[in-house]
């Protein structure tokens, strides 16, 4: 398979540690080019890790006929904007979560780029993981008896008031960087949608951002608890409750690339660990997108699937406000 020509829109922090090697790994990804509105950063990045060209914006890359899809690790503030000139200009577009601000905005985006007939999904990678894939398989053979609910925790500590995560204005805050996630997954193991969510969520005295955040999402016959925080010590774990045992994933989201990794199955004869071989999620998703775009075949993960996770945290965010259950809508 010919490789598909990848241009990165802004040099991340997220790009450079977790998806740029992937990237240049892949057989059938090619990391044709980066752009910045700092071309010197742009440059320096290029030259460290041998990357083929440099813009000095993003419009120039996107005029660059040679480009075939770009990815978008922008600030969350910035995604809808970039998605429709990346579709003005025929790109194929994997944007990182959330793709905007809100579920309006998001189904706007993504009707856009379907008008552009150019493909679009958002960048949950864990779910290409194969952690992920057998903690689904053992879900859906009833390994631990029907699922009733979720529980799902994802923490870390940034007190940088520079840090994008703790501008408001620029769509930080622990619901839009990893809240999502826990929205995320409980909407991929049900493989349905919430009827209702209720939120606790505590601002930051200094940024303003929901900084700590607890919610529950109503599956009518399940639900799904979670806590998120952008000031407490890092950690992260999903554990899946059933009626015949307990699926736990230690690392759900940040798995090593280079070690097994884990997932731990409770039943009544016994517990038992399964190791999945080491593999990169980031150019597992990278892989995954570049097929659809070569086979003309669609993403692995539905542009609806964006909206509706949006539909949720815009409800998480009502529930701040009116201190009650809100309907997802």
């Amino acid at each position: 398979m010919e490789r598909v020509k990848w241009g990165v829109l802004g040099i991340s922090g997220h790009f450079i540690k977790k998806v740029l090697l992937p990237m240049q790994k892949s057989d059938i990804v090619e990391l044709y080019g980066v752009a910045s509105r700092n071309l010197k950063k742009a440059q320096i990045t290029a030259d460290k890790f041998g990357i083929n060209k440099v813009y000095s914006g993003y419009g120039e890359l996107l005029d660059d006929p040679e480009i075939e899809a770009v990815y978008l690790p922008l600030p969350n503030n910035l995604h809808v904007e970039w998605i429709k000139k990346a579709a003005d200009h025929g790109k194929h577009i994997l944007c990182e979560k959330p793709i905007a601000l809100n579920a309006e905005e998001a189904e706007k985006a993504v009707k856009y780029a379907g008008d552009k007939h150019v493909r679009i999904m958002e960048a949950f990678m864990y779910r290409f993981h194969p952690q992920w894939k057998r903690a689904l398989e053992l879900v859906r053979v009833g390994e631990i008896g029907k699922v009733n609910f979720v529980q799902c925790t994802f923490t870390y500590n940034n007190p940088d008031r520079n840090n994008i995560r703790n501008k408001p204005e620029m769509g930080g805050g622990s619901i839009y960087d990893i809240g999502c996630y826990a929205v995320s997954v409980a909407r991929y193991i049900f493989d349905k949608e919430p009827l209702r969510v209720v939120s606790l969520i505590e601002r930051d005295m200094e940024f303003k951002t929901d900084s700590r955040v607890a919610g529950i999402l109503d599956f009518k016959d399940a639900h799904s608890v979670f806590s998120v925080g952008t000031r407490t010590f890092p950690y992260q774990v999903v554990e899946i409750f059933g009626t015949g045992g307990i699926i736990k994933i230690r690392i759900p989201f940040n798995t090593f690339p280079d070690v097994p990794a884990e997932v731990e199955v409770t039943t009544k004869v016994g517990m038992r660990e399964i190791l999945t071989e080491p593999e990169d999620q980031y150019q597992l998703e990278f892989e995954a997108f570049s097929r659809a775009v070569r086979e003309d075949s669609d993403v692995p993960t539905a542009p609806v699937d964006a909206v509706n996770n949006l539909k949720v945290m815009d409800a998480l965010f009502r529930s701040e406000k009116s201190r009650n259950w809100e309907d997802v809508r």
